[in-house]
């Protein structure tokens, strides 16, 4: 069992930056690729990023590609989403999810871990 737990969320202004945060604990974080994914209301959930359980692959949704940037520091069992020059359509909820490594990394149904999520909304 792994547990995540988000935080970082907040409301910002169009053009600002956030960093979210996505805590583990439980088995070996390692050993864990790990997803960010955000739901807008009345959206489905959708991917936003990915890194491999060592970090050494990222992917991104092409929505945000060079805004955003995934990054995790096993010995603190943490992955953070580090967000620049967000957009009104940038909000959402956001979800971190972890499975063992992966190819389907942008499915959120092959995800088996899932934190509550942390709200994200920008003002225009």
């Amino acid at each position: 069992q792994v547990r995540l737990v988000e935080s970082g969320g907040g409301l910002v202004q169009a053009g600002d930056s956030l960093r979210l945060s996505c805590v583990a604990s439980g088995r070996t974080f390692s050993n864990y690729d790990i997803a960010w994914f955000r739901q807008a209301p009345g959206k489905e959930r959708e991917f936003v990023a990915h890194i491999s359980w060592r970090g050494y692959y990222t992917h991104y949704s092409d929505s945000i590609q060079g805004r955003f940037t995934i990054s995790r520091d096993n010995a603190k069992n943490t992955v953070f989403l580090q967000m620049n020059g967000l957009k009104p359509e940038d909000t959402a909820v956001y979800y971190c999810a972890a499975n063992t490594p992966l190819s389907r990394y942008f499915t959120a149904d092959a995800y088996v871990y899932w934190g509550q999520g942390t709200q994200v909304t920008v003002s225009s």
